[in-house]
């Protein structure tokens, strides 16, 4: 449980009774730190350490074993990142896999105060968008099974549905039993070409890429909690 001092100097990010039950607590100048896991039903809890900073960011420094690969190879993890590292069967829904211990029970972040600014951030995001009068649409894309090289189709209409691009895109390894919409293996046959064609650009159902669909970085499709290179000069840029 948090030490009531150390509560009271993180009051500029959260109020005493909302960190004061949950382990591990370390208020630092700009952040707030706490312990946090993701569980694996074949290897277990993976623990580690989760900074909130007031610009929404998100950072995890992994913890799982003395020396983890991921602590050696990276400064700090984002919650996805650490999410598919711990091994979670069901990855790609971190807000409700990474978990805090509040109160001596596992609770998922979604849950928690937590995501406070990192949920404010999204908003201002959203609210520049509409201020500025433009709708930010990007058309579907695929991606290859690493074992099969056949394409499956990502529709990006959301950012939850973006972010599932992203992470297949990131990954080198990916494959068809990763695919997030649908359960299926390499046996499951592609799209065919004809159908492949319409990508859901609302200028045109064929268009090949045209200024309506396609995204060089936007709040939709880039994310400050990503330690991505398009990600972390996107978020320089706007910062900037």
């Amino acid at each position: 449980m948090a030490n009531v001092e150390e509560i009271q100097c993180g009051s500029m990010l959260f109020r005493q009774e909302e960190l004061q039950e949950m382990s591990g607590v370390n208020v630092g100048g700009s952040y707030v730190e706490v312990m946090c896991g993701c569980t694996s039903h074949r290897y277990g809890d993976a623990i580690a350490k989760l900074r909130v900073f007031p610009n929404g960011n998100l950072e995890i420094t992994c913890e799982c074993t003395p020396g983890c690969d991921e602590v050696l190879s990276i400064d700090k993890l984002t919650p996805a990142a650490f999410e598919k590292h711990s091994g979670r069967e069901t990855a790609k829904k971190w807000k409700n896999n990474v978990w805090v211990i509040n109160g001596g029970e596992k609770v998922p972040l979604s849950k928690t105060v937590l995501l406070k600014y990192y949920n404010e951030a999204l908003k201002k995001c959203n609210r520049s968008n509409r201020s500025q009068g433009s709708k930010v649409f990007h058309r579907d894309e695929f991606v290859g099974c690493i074992e099969c090289g056949k394409e499956r189709r990502f529709r990006l209409r959301s950012r939850d549905e973006c972010l599932l691009h992203h992470n297949a895109m990131a990954d080198p390894n990916w494959k068809c039993s990763d695919f997030p919409y649908d359960k299926i293996t390499c046996e499951a046959e592609e799209e065919r070409g004809s159908r492949k064609v319409y990508r859901g650009c609302t200028r045109s159902p064929t268009c090949k890429g045209c200024t309506s669909c396609v995204c060089f970085g936007c709040e939709l499709c880039r994310f400050p909690d990503c330690t991505c290179q398009m990600c972390v000069d996107f978020t320089s840029n706007v910062k900037a």
